[in-house]
């Protein structure tokens, strides 16, 4: 990979890539649609990272359909499909992570304290294999997208980061690899964290500015769901993710959300009236 990726530098070809974890759905798809507009080269890798999994999470569980995922990279352009074996790149006596210090101390991080981590650590690999001139990713994981962002600029990767927006199902689900998880009454659940991000976007409308009655109402539609677990409902600013309290520029409304067994993401941006989308 890394000498094909060196090969596609020389003869001065653009090189966009879309890291992913697999089960590809349509909201992958989109990210891979943004890749193949942007660039000469679509490289698109599946690696389920062992390392942004805490004890406990769903690694050994987590879906793989290689032969599908193929399928679908080669029918959405894809020119080089990237499918390392752990041992690859996490070989005997591996010791080596890149940390932050401030990003993942919000939202997600909080609950999984070494997540981040894993996440630095594999995509600082993959940029160094791949050596992408743009990556893709998805604004579901807006807390990811931040921290890769602040990683790519903060050591000098020569790697333009590019958000895509969130794909949802028609009924407002967010498309994720995990949504497999759910059983029927589970999905209906499910339904409420877009709803709740929905009237909050409304009630900001109205001219609500105060994040704490937001977050309250949200918090009121999800609970009042069956099988339903809070890890956070927060407002925050979008560059930071420090909390808010007033709603008074752009900012992020996020949300984790256990559904039975699984965990669930959303968010949106909140646009004040006076305020303009960023």
């Amino acid at each position: 990979m890394q000498a094909l990726a060196e090969d596609f530098r020389r003869q001065e070809r653009t090189i966009a890539f879309v890291p992913t974890m697999g089960y590809l759905h349509d909201g992958h798809i989109s990210l891979l649609a943004a890749g193949r507009q942007m660039a000469d080269i679509l490289v698109v890798s599946i690696f389920v990272n062992p390392t942004q999994f805490g004890p406990g999470e769903d690694y050994a569980n987590y879906p793989r359909d290689p032969e599908r995922d193929r399928a679908l990279a080669e029918k959405a352009g894809t020119d080089v499909l990237f499918m390392p074996e752990k041992e690859q790149l996490y070989p005997e006596g591996y010791e080596t992570y890149v940390t932050q210090t401030h990003l993942p101390k919000h939202l997600c991080g909080l609950f999984r304290p070494t997540h981040f981590s894993g996440v630095t650590t594999i995509v600082a690999k993959l940029f160094n294999i791949v050596k992408p001139h743009y990556a893709v990713f998805g604004e579901k994981d807006y807390q990811q997208l931040a921290i890769v962002r602040k990683m790519a600029a903060d050591l000098n990767f020569d790697t333009r980061i590019v958000g895509a927006p969130i794909v949802r199902e028609p009924d407002g689900l967010a498309l994720s690899s995990r949504n497999k998880y759910l059983a029927q009454q589970q999905r209906q659940s499910a339904l409420s964290l877009n709803r709740a991000l929905t009237e909050a976007q409304q009630m900001v409308a109205r001219g609500e500015t105060r994040a704490e009655c937001i977050i309250e109402k949200a918090v009121q539609i999800i609970t009042a769901q069956a099988q339903t677990g809070i890890d956070y409902v927060r407002i925050c600013d979008p560059e930071t993710l420090e909390d808010v309290a007033v709603v008074d520029r752009p900012v992020l409304m996020a949300l984790a959300v256990h559904v039975g067994q699984t965990r669930l993401i959303d968010n949106t941006m909140l646009v004040p009236q006076n305020g303009e989308q960023q």
